[in-house]
């Protein structure tokens, strides 16, 4: 599904940052953008950024079910700075999966920006939910029989050693203390 993604380019709060961008809102089925100004209201701007595809995957059904369950089920968008002053975010995706939105919230240089499912969203994805989603049975996996290893502190069987691997080391030439 076609998404657009408008981003909010409001004053900064300090005077490290002149702007401060977040993504607001998404547009499902819009036409293609290039930075188009949407509104202005004082010093606070909305562009319609860009349009990239959302898609979701029938692997991921388990990550839409929970983000489907939220209070308040989103999408995310994820954002990466550039070193253009007038396009200075490029929108990298948009996903339904609070899980990949995790993934690329863990790398350090992705912005990930969550922003409210609109109705059409959520009916697609959870209709598609419905149709693909299948419940996992959990099955907890049990230790091998003849795996184990029977401890006899003395360690690994295929080293030669005598002694138990778990007395104080000693330093070469000096006598153990009588």
């Amino acid at each position: 599904m076609p998404v657009g993604v408008v981003l909010r380019k409001s004053p900064g709060v300090t005077k490290w940052a002149k702007f401060a961008w977040r993504a607001v809102c998404i547009l499902p089925g819009a036409d293609p953008a290039d930075w188009k100004l949407l509104r202005t209201d004082g010093d606070v701007s909305d562009y319609h950024v860009t349009t990239v595809p959302l898609t979701i995957y029938r692997t991921d059904t388990e990550a839409y079910v929970h983000g489907l369950a939220a209070n308040v089920p989103c999408v995310y968008v994820i954002c990466r700075e550039t070193s253009d002053p007038a396009k200075p975010l490029e929108v990298v995706m948009v996903t339904a999966s609070p899980y990949e939105a995790q993934d690329y919230s863990d790398n350090g240089e992705d912005i990930v920006e969550k922003v409210m499912m609109t109705p059409q969203v959520h009916a697609w994805i959870a209709s598609y939910v419905d149709e693909h989603h299948e419940e996992e049975a959990f099955v907890k996996r049990r230790r091998d029989k003849h795996r184990e290893h029977k401890q006899d502190g003395i360690g690994d069987a295929r080293i030669s050693q005598t002694t138990d691997v778990y007395r104080a080391p000693r330093r070469a030439g000096s006598e153990p203390a009588q």
